[in-house]
């Protein structure tokens, strides 16, 4: 008979596959995981905390810093939270321009997970291919704002600049003749066009992702019956996005509460029935379809519909550049904006966006002055990192790869 040991061992937190610094302590019997411990802390910035020392308008770069792989949609968030307080109106090109960066954002978030996932599992080339697709879209964030990752583009009543009519080329010192004009052929007319371009040729690409891996028989081997999540405990484990629809339950805040102008949008929403790790994958895959078709909506309606992209209200949105070197009215609002902010009424607000990874809220108290009282967010992968260890209980070790793949976790919003 062969000797089984007990282990308690660290999974972490420098390891390949915890994506970002959990920590977890597995009690081990042999290779079978009997109780998970995940420890957090470990990237503890106090964000919360330091948003309460700062105006509201710089606090919008902190969101994106939060979950690094969907920056705009936690920039929706807490503009949408000021915007309650202060009973702003939204232009309505800048929602159209909102909703288009939030799938953008979406399946920005799934590429980097599939990815992750599939390398996590043992499958190499997938990581190759989304992140193919990840640099044409972080292109768009870069045309948009200036920044590939942390865009900081929503402002309170709006974005912060119209889309570009132009995109940015490659340059010839980069490649040789022929591949120049190549890479630059989509890159001719404006940020709208690059775009389509992308959601006429992604389709074909999300089919690649699924030749390799839907019906590969290791990878059903490594996640079908793997972390098995019921429906009803899904919701007492306080489960949402993509772990919450894999488990069978069709909730999605875009429908359920419509924000921007989701009512608009013609699109699903994927399910599973298991509520396994394969269901949780098609239900991805699927989001990123419809995520393409939304941003065609999109397009096609900002194609059309020229117009103002935030509120003309100079006591919290700055002048226009030309106006403020003309003007000494909008001078002194520039000034006053960038030294003191805004005051915000007083008042409690929460709004929530269907984040990629599920909903994600912030709840932000206001006393009048010119930076919150208190912030809370409310992460949405934090509720499904306290279920790892319930859901790898009887599982093996290499089954935890998979879990913390399939929860799709980044420490930025856990530890905050």
């Amino acid at each position: 008979m062969p000797h089984i040991r007990n282990y308690t061992m660290n999974f972490g937190p420098q390891h390949p596959a915890a994506h970002g610094v959990l920590r977890l302590v597995l009690e081990l019997d042999g290779e079978t995981v009997m109780r998970a411990d995940p420890h957090v802390g470990l990237l503890h910035r106090a964000t919360e905390k330091l948003a309460e020392t700062k105006p509201f308008n710089q606090n919008i770069g902190y969101m994106d810093r939060l979950d690094y792989v969907s920056m705009m949609c936690n920039e929706h968030a807490y503009v949408r939270a000021i915007e309650q307080l202060l009973n702003m109106d939204v232009p309505i090109r800048a929602q159209y321009i909102r909703v288009m960066f939030d799938e953008i954002t979406r399946i920005l978030n799934h590429l980097l997970w599939l990815g992750a996932h599939a390398i996590d599992v043992g499958a190499m080339s997938v990581l190759l291919y989304t992140f193919r697709e990840r640099e044409d879209l972080l292109d768009c964030y870069e045309a948009a704002s200036g920044a590939r990752m942390h865009a900081n583009y929503y402002r309170p009543g709006g974005v912060y600049r119209d889309l570009p009519d132009n995109m940015p080329q490659y340059s010839a010192a980069q490649w040789p003749k022929k591949e120049l004009a190549r890479r630059n052929a989509n890159r001719q007319g404006s940020l709208l066009d690059f775009i389509w371009d992308f959601t006429e040729r992604f389709p074909k690409c999300v089919d690649d992702y699924e030749t390799l891996l839907t019906d590969n028989r290791i990878w059903k081997q490594r996640t079908v019956g793997i972390g098995v999540v019921t429906l009803e405990r899904a919701l007492q484990l306080g489960f949402t996005g993509p772990m919450l629809r894999g488990s069978g339950l069709a909730w999605d805040l875009r429908k359920k509460q419509p924000y921007a102008v989701y009512d608009r949008m013609d699109f699903g929403i994927p399910i599973g029935k298991e509520g396994d790790c394969y269901d949780r994958y098609l239900v991805r895959v699927e989001e990123m379809r419809q995520s393409n078709a939304i941003i065609r909506q999109c397009v096609t309606w900002l194609r059309n519909n020229p117009g103002p992209v935030i509120a003309d209200d100079y006591k919290v949105v700055p002048p226009k550049r030309e106006v403020m070197k003309k003007d000494m009215e909008a001078l002194i609002h520039h000034f006053k904006l960038f030294t003191e902010g805004y005051c915000v009424p007083m008042g409690e607000a929460y709004a929530a966006v269907e984040h990629p990874k599920g909903e994600f809220g912030i709840y932000l108290v206001s006393d009048g002055a010119n930076k919150p009282y208190r912030m809370k967010i409310r992460a949405a992968g934090f509720a499904h990192l306290a279920a790892m260890d319930e859901m790898s209980r009887g599982h093996m070790l290499a089954d935890v790869v998979t879990l913390i793949g399939t929860q799709d976790i980044v420490f930025g919003e856990i530890d905050r």
